[in-house]
């Protein structure tokens, strides 16, 4: 095989409550990206979308990747790579994660599948790090295996799979950007005993909720005493999004991954388009461009739609 193209999901980050630990899927956005593999052991980029993103691969999410794989593989081969973006760069619904992970698998399939799906974060976090100056996994484990996964270790590499209900995902992106690596610096670096306990037990509460299927616990937990109250100030009407979809019959929501999207759970379709309707009210309130997606998890993660 010698050429793919594969769609890489956005992902939510973080759910709230889980840091850098928890992460899902999400059937809508997603981009395309194609890939060929050539003779010559360099990294070639073509942009198919407005974004102008660096097309040397150093400086490229997907070009730190493949670059990783190669030298992996004593450079016995090269990639020429198409990508289409159709997450938009900054959103927080992991943009750059979607390059990564695309970019890991759709090389894993022309190489006949020979590394394993931790394998494929360890190098697909590479570009997690150009873009962010940290490896992190959050969006890239979900983006990769599919569904909600929670990474218990970085170092060594631990990601678990969990088996969540039907749920639908609602995300708001107000048209404006908020960096990952300046989101990260304002971050506190001590947090108080008090709020850790708070924190541990909502990650512990929304994995239970998640894997017994019970809708009030994942609402429950769905709370951050720690990240949110300090992010939460660079997403105009963040606040109002949050009180007015839970007031909505949203299970509960947050920030997704960095800003400024904001993401909600919903336990049917019909409560997802409610949501939608409010996010959209208060961002038409206060004079904001921007995208509302109904979604749902995407259990598969980055899937192959071509090859030849």
């Amino acid at each position: 095989m010698k050429r793919v193209i594969v769609k890489c999901p956005g992902t939510v980050a973080n759910l709230v409550c889980g840091f850098d630990v928890l992460g899902l899927a999400l059937q809508e956005p997603a981009d395309i990206l194609e890939l060929q593999l050539i003779d010559e052991p360099v990294v070639r980029i073509t942009n198919r979308d407005a974004y102008n993103l660096p097309t040397e691969p150093e400086k490229n999410v997907a070009g730190v990747v493949l670059l990783s794989i190669m030298q992996h593989c004593n450079n016995a081969f090269g990639f020429e790579v198409a990508i289409e973006k159709r997450i938009k760069p900054g959103s927080g619904i992991g943009s750059s994660a979607a390059s990564a992970a695309g970019a890991a698998v759709a090389a894993n399939y022309l190489l006949n599948n020979q590394f394993t799906k931790e394998e494929l974060v360890q190098f697909a976090m590479n570009g997690e790090k150009l873009a962010s100056g940290v490896k992190h996994a959050d969006n890239i484990a979900p983006g990769i295996y599919g569904g909600v996964t929670l990474i218990r270790s970085i170092y060594p590499l631990d990601i678990i799979s969990i088996d969540a209900p039907s749920l639908f995902v609602t995300v708001v992106h107000p048209q404006i950007e908020v960096r990952t690596s300046d989101a990260r610096q304002i971050l506190k670096q001590q947090v108080q005993l008090k709020d850790a306990i708070r924190q541990w037990g909502n990650v512990a509460g929304l994995v239970a909720g998640f894997m017994k299927g019970d809708y009030e616990l994942i609402g429950r937990s769905l709370e951050d005493v720690i990240i949110e109250p300090v992010r939460s100030i660079l997403i105009p009407g963040f606040d109002a999004v949050k009180k007015d979809c839970i007031d909505a019959g949203a299970l509960g929501g947050g920030i997704s991954g960095s800003g400024p999207s904001i993401f909600m759970l919903s336990k049917d379709a019909v409560t997802a388009n409610k949501v939608a309707a409010v996010m959209q009210n208060v961002y038409q309130q206060i004079g904001i461009d921007h995208h509302v997606y109904v979604t749902a998890i995407n259990k598969s993660g980055v899937t192959v739609v071509e090859e030849g």
